[in-house]
């Protein structure tokens, strides 16, 4: 018996002994497992860290393509909203161009009318009561179609006394003046007007020559003529 009780206490001391030993055997079996999870991690880091490098780099020359493309689009905006604007200008003025062309050919045709006007208006003298009564009748039209004249913009030339102007002004007649200097206008013989500032018929003028011009040509024709005479004169005698 007590033998075996001495058995059972070695046994039980062997198993505090194999306990105690149990534990160091087990951390020291952990330590690669821990040093290999902490490289691991580490790896990780430095991969993941690797990667966002490469993100960024990314990002930075897909932003820097952006902007180059922007600045593209930019500038392609600009051209066209120029272009359009010059082709809207242009656009407004051919329309403008166009409508002052159509009112002037039909304004054109009509001015001949208000002509006849005029020279009527100088040229009848009414004297009885139903010839007033006429001629009150006419001058109503007439001023209701120098009013509808008015209103499309047309204005009558003022061009006595005024230096001729070719632009604005056809000469037919030329004669000297006492009173005006050469190349200005003596008379009107037909009125000229303006549309919207541009001629819209050029005024028929007789344009002064200056004082004694006139009979200085009729003395140079005269010189002229008995020059030709006395050539014919001494031709006859040496026949």
């Amino acid at each position: 018996m007590i033998e075996n009780q001495s058995d059972n206490i070695d046994n039980k001391e062997n198993d505090i002994s194999d306990q105690d030993n149990t534990p160091e055997e087990a951390l020291s079996s952990e330590d690669p497992i821990i040093k290999n999870d902490d490289s691991s991690s580490q790896n990780t880091e430095e991969i993941n860290t690797e990667e966002l490098k490469n993100t960024i780099s990314n990002n930075d020359a897909r932003l820097e393509q952006l902007e180059k493309e922007h600045e593209t689009l930019k500038s392609q905006y600009v051209r066209i909203s120029a272009d359009f604007d010059n082709f809207r200008k242009r656009q407004s003025r051919d329309q403008d161009d166009l409508k002052i062309q159509l009112i002037s050919k039909a304004l054109t045709a009509i001015l001949p009318i208000v002509d006849n006007f005029e020279r009527a208006r100088q040229q009848l003298k009414p004297e009885s009561e139903e010839a007033q009564a006429l001629h009150r009748s006419y001058q109503g039209l007439y001023k209701q179609l120098v009013e509808v004249l008015k209103q499309q913009g047309v204005a009558p030339m003022r061009v006595v006394g005024q230096q001729f102007d070719p632009n604005l002004h056809e000469a037919v007649l030329r004669e000297s003046s006492e009173e005006l200097k050469e190349d200005f206008i003596i008379e009107e013989l037909q009125r000229g007007y303006h549309l919207e500032g541009k001629v819209l018929r050029h005024a028929l003028v007789k344009v002064s020559m200056g004082p004694g011009k006139q009979n200085s040509q009729e003395e140079v024709e005269k010189d002229t003529v008995e020059v030709d005479i006395d050539s014919e004169e001494n031709t006859s005698e040496d026949v």
